[in-house]
């Protein structure tokens, strides 16, 4: 133990006599190990936030939703979703707990002079939890609402910020078309869901109006009408989407095969489509892990190239100091006391870079929001035009980076340095003394 406390000590005077080559490799191998808790950490944040995206749609749900088919395809009949699917869904597979009907269509809304253009939504008391919209006044629909087709609404912020700008809009009416709603809820704002899905598209609950779908039905029908310059368009559709909760998570494949099926049969168009959070789940941890592994690999290149570095100083090293090999050889030292002699040498190096590394990796969090903050400021627009994702995301640091990351900077040090190690030992101790 004596002999490896001496030869450390000797190892880190022979390293101090040059500090700034030393200096330059213990960076090479700090951008090698902080690069690969980075990019791990970076991965990570942008796998977390996907699968939470998904997740907010339930692992246990599945979503049917109504798509407009191709001109073709359609002509002035019905498409999409209706209350007889709903109806033959709920009686027909055992499997399913709970089904919440929806409908939706673009309406003006009006409070005397003010007004805009928003999405009514027909839905059941459910629809608040499914969506995870949270009341800031008054309460949500009920099923006694639904039942006895109340003309009641429930404004998104937004959308009462629009027309009750100054006033409590509880208890107030608002025009939608030709009819009038009585406002019982406030709900508080509610960021937009990113697009998931081939039949998921992004939704925006900004400038919302809620509705009981039953009153929907026996006021509006299920005839739209969209009038635009040089335009007259009439659809005919009742649902818009159906989400299903399955009765547990071992059963969401299977009963989310019985609904395509089920569906399927009376609907010969292109219709409908399903996203079912559970396999996009699946998909995206497959994803993140390959994903991760991917940006490992491109930092382990980085922390190769800083091992070269130490290949590269431990070679000239032994040039310089031939004479002192020679001396040493020539009082005793044995090759495996040269050998260690080297390769300690090169994994202080690699040490020192891997603890300065892991400083500064831990601290990727707090260095990320800083660098975003300043890149606001600097460059707003810039900033604003990025996707959510990508403004928001927060790297999320993998427990397992850290010392994975030192290890291998410590194996780097060792396999790097066990070639110069080899050749000073193996120099001739009477030629090493000639050396000048």
């Amino acid at each position: 133990m004596a002999t490896w406390f001496r030869t450390i000590r000797l190892s880190i005077k022979s390293l101090l006599l040059h500090p700034l080559r030393s200096s330059l490799t213990v960076l090479g191998i700090f951008i090698g190990v902080c690069s690969v808790i980075w990019l791990l950490a970076l991965g990570e944040g942008i796998g977390t936030a996907a699968q939470e995206q998904i997740a907010s749609l339930g692992a246990q749900n599945i979503i049917v939703r109504t798509i407009k088919p191709s001109s073709d395809e359609f002509e002035d009949g019905g498409y999409g979703l209706t209350r007889a699917d709903y109806v033959r869904l709920i009686t027909t597979i055992p499997t399913i707990d709970e089904a919440l009907p929806i409908r939706e269509v673009g309406r003006e809304f009006r409070n005397q002079t003010r007004y805009f253009e928003g999405r009514l939504v027909g839905c059941s008391p459910e629809y608040a939890t499914v969506t995870r919209l949270d009341l800031d006044r008054g309460r949500f629909l009920t099923g006694v609402d639904l039942k006895q087709e109340r003309n009641l609404c429930v404004l998104a912020a937004e959308s009462a910020q629009r027309l009750f700008p100054f006033e409590n809009p509880l208890g107030e009416s608002i025009m939608v078309g030709r009819n009038f709603y009585t406002v019982v809820g406030v709900l508080k704002p509610r960021a937009p869901s990113a697009g998931i899905g081939g039949s998921f598209a992004a939704e925006d609950y900004s400038l919302d109006v809620y509705i009981p779908i039953t009153t929907m039905w026996r006021r509006d029908g299920d005839m739209e009408i969209v009038t635009k310059p040089g335009t007259f368009q009439r659809d005919l559709f009742e649902l818009s989407q159906i989400t299903l909760r399955v009765d547990d998570r071992e059963n969401v494949l299977a009963t989310a095969d019985v609904i395509r099926d089920t569906i399927s049969a009376d609907h010969t168009m292109r219709d409908f489509g399903m996203t079912v959070p559970l396999e996009l789940l699946q998909q995206a941890h497959t994803t993140r892990l390959m994903f991760i592994l991917f940006l490992g690999l491109i930092a382990a290149i980085s922390l190769v190239v800083g091992g070269i570095g130490i290949m590269n100083i431990m070679l000239a090293t032994v040039t310089e100091r031939t004479r002192e090999i020679g001396i040493r050889r020539a009082l005793g030292a044995k090759r495996r006391d040269i050998v260690r002699q080297f390769v300690v040498e090169s994994v202080v190096l690699s040490v020192v870079g891997g603890l300065f590394g892991i400083l500064g990796g831990v601290f990727c969090r707090p260095l990320s929001v800083a660098i975003r903050g300043e890149l606001y400021r600097q460059f707003p627009k810039m900033m604003n035009d990025l996707p959510e994702l990508i403004r928001t995301v927060e790297p999320i640091l993998v427990s397992w980076s850290v010392p994975l990351a030192f290890a291998i900077s410590v194996g780097v040090g060792v396999v790097f340095g066990v070639y110069p190690a080899m050749r000073a030992a193996q120099l001739d101790p009477i030629e090493a003394l000639r050396h000048e």
